[in-house]
Parts: structure tokens; C-alpha cells; sequence
């Protein structure tokens, strides 16, 4: 599949001259940039299509500890790209509210933050967490949706949990205030929606808690 580069998401952090058509991520889209265009376009690790296969399929690229087999697999926010070279880059929003990435080493370098987005109960007593961009990890851990895990990819566990409540960082992941970091003065319900009062480098700001994210 293909976009227009006059089309492409507004978080995409990539030139709006250039080729007509731009790949797209093979699912998850709207909030995803493909890894083409990461490889190619951001990273510049390749030239060209042919030479990210041939990387991918030398197995030395990995998404958050999983071999990829897709040139347009989805990359979303949070996420950690892993080089055979030894390099990593994890994918952060900036306050342009493009779609950047840091290198990362170390512990950074193997776990990824989720919000929790619901749970549900399944066979008997386990208790599923269906977490953001579709990941799912059964866990025995007491948490809240809305709440934030920290997940060690390689062990497939949970090393943290963060609630969502007064006190605590959090970062704007939609929205006008896309971006924006702040700590949580307040949480209030306002017409049947959670709101955040988050003081940030923007002063206050009111934020949806839908559209924000603990990070500790």
C-alpha cells in the first residue's frame, strides 16, 4: 500500500517534496510509520528498498526484540529499533509533534512503556492486559486502565507499573498538545471524560486522559 506524500500524517518527519507515493505501514497506519521509511528516510541505515530486505531478511534488523520479516511493518511510538551493528533507536514524539528517534543502550534499549487500555478476565483467573498498538501480556500485577507498564521485551515482563494519578510525569501522545511533557495537578471529570490539569513548559494545560501517558 501507498500514500501520497502530500497526504502523509502530519507526524511523519520526512519532506513534503520528493517522490509522489510513500509507503505505509502494513496495519496500525494512522499512528505508525513504516519501516521502510525509518531505515531509508530517518535513520539513512539504507538507500533503498532492495537493500532494507536484504538487511531484514539477513536478520539484522529487530522491533522491540522481534525479527521482522516486513519492510512496511508498523513502527509506533516507544518503539525499539535494533541494529545487527550493535545500534538502537527507540521512536519518540517532539514538541513539532513529529515522530523522532533517540538512540538508546543498555536497559533503555530493552524495555518499551505501554498504557494499559483494558483488561479482561480469561480462563478462570487470569487477567489479560490489552495494552497500546495492540500488544496483549497475561499478568498477575494489580493495575488500573489508564495505568502504564514498562515491559522488558526480552523477557516478556513486566518490570514497572505507573499509575495514571495525581503527581505523576506524563506525556501528551494526541491532541494540540501532542509532545508536551508535564506532571498532573489534577484529575477532574468533565462532561462523563476524565480531564488532566498538567503543569507543563507550556504553562497549564487541560488534557483528555485518553490522549496521555504516565511515564513515572
Amino acid at each position: 500500500m501507498h500514500t501520497k506524500r502530500n497526504s502523509m500524517p502530519k507526524f511523519w518527519p520526512i519532506a513534503r517534496k520528493g517522490t509522489k507515493y510513500l509507503a505505509v505501514a502494513s496495519h496500525n497506519n494512522s499512528e505508525a510509520l513504516p519501516l521502510i521509511i525509518v531505515l531509508r528516510d530517518i535513520l539513512k541505515i539504507v538507500e533503498n528498498k532492495k537493500e532494507a530486505k536484504k538487511i531484514i531478511n539477513e536478520k539484522q534488523v529487530k522491533i522491540n526484540n522481534k525479527e521482522i520479516r516486513d519492510v512496511n511493518y508498523p513502527i509506533c511510538i516507544f518503539d525499539v529499533i535494533t541494529l545487527s551493528a550493535g545500534k538502537s533507536y527507540k521512536a519518540v514524539l517532539s514538541k513539532t509533534k513529529k515522530m523522532i528517534f533517540e538512540e538508546v543502550s543498555g536497559k533503555d534499549a530493552e524495555v518499551k512503556i505501554f498504557k494499559v487500555m483494558n483488561k479482561k478476565i480469561i480462563d478462570g483467573k487470569k487477567v489479560q492486559l490489552n495494552l497500546m498498538h495492540g500488544k496483549n501480556i497475561i499478568s498477575s500485577e494489580k493495575v488500573n486502565t489508564g495505568d502504564s507498564v514498562i515491559l522488558n521485551f526480552k523477557e516478556n515482563k513486566i518490570v514497572k507499573i505507573i499509575p495514571m494519578e495525581k503527581g505523576k510525569e506524563v506525556f501528551v501522545t494526541e491532541g494540540k498538545h501532542a509532545g508536551n511533557k508535564g506532571k498532573i495537578e489534577e484529575i477532574v471529570s468533565r462532561g462523563g471524560k476524565s480531564i488532566a490539569k498538567i503543569s507543563s513548559e507550556k504553562g497549564r494545560i487541560n488534557v483528555w486522559i485518553k490522549n496521555v501517558i504516565a511515564l513515572g
